[in-house]
């Protein structure tokens, strides 16, 4: 009689408590959910301070073009562009818009001097005045590579020491060996993480086009 009773409880029980576990279900997508959009708002922010740095370092065109229809540098990407990203890392670096997302990606991870010290030297070799080159290199030297520099970047003694050697006359190449070992740790550590974080993968979407029905 008690085993009767004691069945009839449970069967009694179980469509009370099967509700409750899909509520938590459905509170824990919509808290997902409020974080995507969370994340992807902060992600916009920083996206949206680097472009506005960029620009006014760079003095760009007040319209969205320039010249013979020549895309502003900053504009969107399309999703096949944005793709294309995805195939080799030099891909994303030689747009305009995704060095400057990979920025705020690196900002978000606490390594944005990477891509700055990236930067930085690839002016640095575009450099022809000496009296400029050294100035460059020694700007460059106190800002990521001495030792408890502001935005010091991971590099072995030796690399550091070589380069503090070749500070007083430096050639377009002082920087060379850091560089590669920067670059490595971009490209094997950090791009792999932009592919797959929401920002990325919102820029690779089509946007969706609504069909408003037509009137009579």
């Amino acid at each position: 009689m008690q085993s009767a009773m004691f069945l009839a409880l449970q069967h009694n029980r179980s469509p009370v408590e099967r509700p409750a576990s899909g509520g938590h279900q459905q509170k824990g997508d919509e808290k997902r959910g409020r974080m995507r959009k969370t994340i992807l708002k902060d992600w916009k922010s920083r996206l949206n301070y680097f472009l506005q740095h960029s620009h006014a370092s760079s003095d760009p065109p007040k319209t969205a073009t320039e010249g013979k229809g020549k895309k502003y540098a900053y504009s969107r990407p399309s999703p096949e562009e944005a793709l294309r990203w995805a195939e080799a890392f030099d891909e994303l670096l030689a747009s305009a818009y995704g060095v400057t997302a990979f920025r705020a990606f690196l900002k978000s991870e606490f390594s944005e001097e990477n891509i700055e010290f990236w930067l930085a030297c690839d002016d640095f070799k575009k450099t022809r005045s000496p009296h400029k080159l050294t100035a460059k290199a020694r700007k460059i030297y106190d800002e990521f590579v001495e030792k408890e520099a502001p935005k010091e970047i991971n590099i072995d003694f030796q690399t550091r020491e070589m380069i503090t050697k070749r500070l007083p006359e430096p050639s377009r190449s002082c920087f060379e060996a850091a560089e590669k070992r920067v670059y490595s740790l971009m490209e094997n550590n950090s791009y792999p993480r932009f592919l797959q974080s929401e920002f990325y993968q919102e820029l690779c979407r089509k946007p969706q086009i609504s069909k408003d029905p037509q009137g009579t």
